[in-house]
């Protein structure tokens, strides 16, 4: 009877921990990134900042992103982890307030920068958190229904904001400040309990930490920052390719978004679960030939079902492949905290190619009179050599270095 009365409470524990992962991804992720999209246009026209300004505040986001990928793991050396999700989650919300009030452009930048960092951070603390409280055999399950959460702020970016957006835009702010708070407190006791390591335990990610940078972990590092170059074009010019590349409008083109959000709320679970039957390489290799496909199609297929296609599976991309990468680097690296400090470097390096081919695709946008093709055409590339960077980790991790993934 004690022993049942255990399970079930580590299991009430489990579905906290992924509960409070989800709303956690939610906001840093979901909410902090997604839901400036339709807000610039709006900022813009209410005379706040002009276009080129409002640019470089959600170039703010990506930047804070990066430091948060580099400084979350860091935290956990001054408080616990559950200490750190929740003051993180209180500095997304008060940046949602802050942006409520333009006083300036310095304070602006301030406040989208600190939310892409508490973005950063969250992604790098949260759905480990949630990994290490769930067991082996459902662990892609878990990794999916946690970055649900981004998929969910993609819907609710097209959806929730504009009817806010209706009451003006410091309602609007104020309103996802209040979302934010909401799921603040909702998870404030969800969060696992840092165990105390015993000494031989503190010193064990220290003389291991040349176990993160293994030829295998390297490989998987280099594919995700491959996908983040390979996915930027649909996140950034899907929209802008629709109406004005292929001159069908505005009204088109939010369809095709919502279709991109819905591949980016079905994306985790779907990988997930295909993650528990097939190994998370395996399927995240299945994923990358899927999208080599409808990407490179977008250069000469211009079709309904070829547009809808690509948008679902690049949506679907955007967050299984955050899905089964988490889960391949923990399936590769199995003591938890060495598997932290491992989950950190690939978000830092997701980072980087998110942010460097964000500045470079524009650029080249520019330089090539808005050449669309040329866009896909090299994330197609991108997303090839992530398949080939991901095949040479499974054949690394294969010889001698513990089971496949």
């Amino acid at each position: 009877m004690s022993s049942l009365r255990l399970r079930v409470s580590l299991e009430k524990e489990a579905l906290k921990a992924i509960a409070g992962a989800f709303l956690a991804v939610l906001v840093g992720i979901g909410l902090s990134r997604f839901a400036y999209a339709p807000l610039f246009p709006a900022i813009i026209e209410a005379g706040w900042f002009d276009p080129g300004q409002a640019a470089y505040l959600g170039a703010a986001n990506l930047a804070g992103y990066l430091l948060g990928a580099i400084c979350g793991q860091r935290l956990v050396a001054y408080c616990s982890t559950a200490t750190a999700l929740r003051a993180l989650m209180l500095l997304a919300t008060l940046a949602f307030a802050a942006s409520a009030f333009p006083l300036s452009f310095a304070w602006y930048f301030l406040w989208r920068l600190l939310s892409g960092l508490t973005g950063g951070a969250l992604m790098v603390l949260a759905a480990p958190a949630a990994l290490s409280q769930s067991p082996p055999a459902l662990r892609g399950l878990v990794s999916g229904a946690v970055f649900t959460g981004v998929g969910l702020g993609i819907m609710l970016s097209g959806t929730l904001v504009p009817a806010l957006l209706t009451q003006g835009l410091p309602a609007t702010w104020f309103g996802l400040a209040l979302l934010s708070l909401g799921a603040t407190l909702a998870s404030w006791t969800w969060w696992p309990r840092d165990r105390v390591p015993d000494s031989g335990e503190k010193t064990k990610p220290a003389s291991n930490r040349r176990s993160i940078l293994r030829g295998d972990m390297l490989a998987i590092y280099a594919s995700y920052g491959l996908i983040a170059i390979g996915l930027v074009p649909h996140m950034v010019f899907l929209a802008d390719f629709i109406a004005r590349g292929l001159d069908q409008g505005i009204f088109i083109a939010g369809i095709y978004w919502a279709i991109f959000g819905l591949g980016a709320l079905m994306g985790p679970l779907v990988s997930g679960r295909l993650a528990d039957l097939m190994g998370f390489g395996t399927s995240l290799r299945c994923l990358l030939l899927l999208n080599i496909a409808t990407v490179g199609l977008l250069c000469i297929n211009h079709t309904i079902p070829a547009l809808a296609l690509s948008s679902l599976l690049a949506g679907a991309a955007v967050t299984g492949s955050v899905t089964l990468v988490l889960g391949q680097t923990r399936a590769h690296l199995s003591e938890p905290l060495l598997h932290g400090h491992a989950w950190s470097l690939a978000t830092v390096t997701f980072a980087l190619g998110q942010a460097a081919s964000g500045y470079g695709f524009s650029w080249l946008f520019a330089r090539s009179d808005g050449d669309f093709r040329l866009l896909f055409l090299i994330a197609a590339i991108a997303l090839l050599l992530a398949l080939a960077a991901s095949r040479l980790s499974y054949h690394l991790h294969g010889k001698g270095e513990g089971s496949s993934a």
